[in-house]
């Protein structure tokens, strides 16, 4: 889902045709305000916000929804971008920041981005559910795996038996979806990194 902010009446509505255009999903919000108060923070998107508004900017948005957890990719629009705006901007965190008239292929291409991040974020989110179903001793055995120790050297590391290792492999396995070394290590970078 594409969220898309602006106090424009007439961006916003040009905005909103060009997205259905190439068939993404978008709704629209006249301020962050608004946005903010209907929006539907299990359904993780993509934001478009202009930098300037009344009351609060677009970024102070961005920022607050940061503040409460959801650190989903911004692209900031604006018609009056300066270095230091532009400098703030990606310093908070945001995807991209494009100036109007936007070029319809820039924001296509910013769009690619944040979709890319969006799906990180979810493996990401993913990978982190599937390693809090470990127990501490599971968690263990993963840590140990992916430093390449074999049973043996996890069981002599631990102190418990070649068997107990295997059968907390097995369970690893289960419930991480993969009893591949790489993938379950793949999982671990991926869950830590930010």
């Amino acid at each position: 889902m594409i969220y898309l902010i602006d106090d424009d009446p007439a961006v916003r509505e040009a905005l909103h045709l060009l997205l259905q255009t190439y068939e993404l999903p978008v709704t629209c919000f006249e301020s962050p305000a608004d946005c903010l108060a209907h929006l539907d923070r299990s359904q993780p998107g993509i934001l478009i916000t202009d930098l300037r508004m009344p009351l609060m900017s677009g970024l102070q948005m961005h920022e607050q929804l940061q503040a409460q957890g959801l650190d989903w990719p911004t692209i900031v629009i604006t018609g009056h971008g300066d270095l230091h705006a532009c400098r703030r901007a990606f310093k908070a965190g945001v995807t991209d920041f494009l100036t109007k008239p936007i070029e319809e292929q820039t924001l296509l291409e910013a769009i690619e981005a944040a979709q890319a991040k969006l799906r990180q974020l979810a493996e990401r989110q993913e990978a982190q559910r599937s390693l809090q179903s470990l127990t501490e001793r599971e968690s263990e055995v993963l840590a140990l795996i992916t430093k390449g120790l074999g049973s043996k050297e996890i069981a002599t590391a631990l102190d418990i038996s070649v068997r107990t290792v295997d059968t907390h492999r097995a369970k690893l396995a289960e419930k991480l979806g993969t009893g591949s070394v790489a993938e379950q290590t793949r999982l671990l970078l991926c869950a830590h990194h930010s």
